[in-house]
């Protein structure tokens, strides 16, 4: 499942927004191990302030998504699943170097905010009426695409900095 034209069934945004967990996830799990394989020569405030933000800012977002979707009248889709998908659908290779972290780091808040982007005009052209109240579900998940964009300026930032 991917984001369609349009979003037709709490089961459907269900699944959306369980994508956009896994998607949480991913970022914050690289963002952990991209610190871990800087060399202590590599590591500086910069780089150490910007991983953390990453981690904590994904899990506040995946926290903020499980919300949205308790209150879904929708049954999940096995987390596996979904796993596979996000797998097939955006994985990449790891860095091989210092650049290639902020590269990755660059990679992964610029795929969100386009996932992001893209459920948010999904949910917009849908006339659905979820079993949540649609102007929540919009105000969060707006909220979440603009931390991605700030994410992706804050990574940008240090990069620049590093020319």
């Amino acid at each position: 499942m991917t984001v369609n034209d349009r979003v037709s069934t709490d089961t459907q945004l269900a699944r959306l927004l369980q994508i956009g967990i896994v998607l949480e996830e991913v970022v914050e799990v690289r963002a952990a191990r991209h610190y871990e394989t800087l060399s202590p020569d590599e590591r500086d405030d910069d780089i150490e302030e910007l991983l953390e933000d990453a981690r904590e800012e994904s899990a506040d977002h995946r926290q903020r998504l499980e919300a949205l979707i308790d209150q879904l009248d929708a049954e999940a889709v096995p987390l596996e699943e979904v796993e596979a998908l996000v797998e097939a659908t955006y994985a990449q290779t790891g860095p091989e170097d210092f650049d290639g972290v902020l590269y990755d780091q660059l990679h992964g808040e610029e795929t969100a905010y386009k996932f992001y982007d893209d459920l948010i005009g999904a949910i917009e052209a849908s006339d659905t009426a979820f079993a949540l109240d649609r102007e929540e579900l919009l105000a969060t998940l707006k909220s979440i695409r603009e931390e991605e964009a700030e994410g992706v300026e804050e990574v940008t930032e240090v990069m620049e900095a590093r020319e």
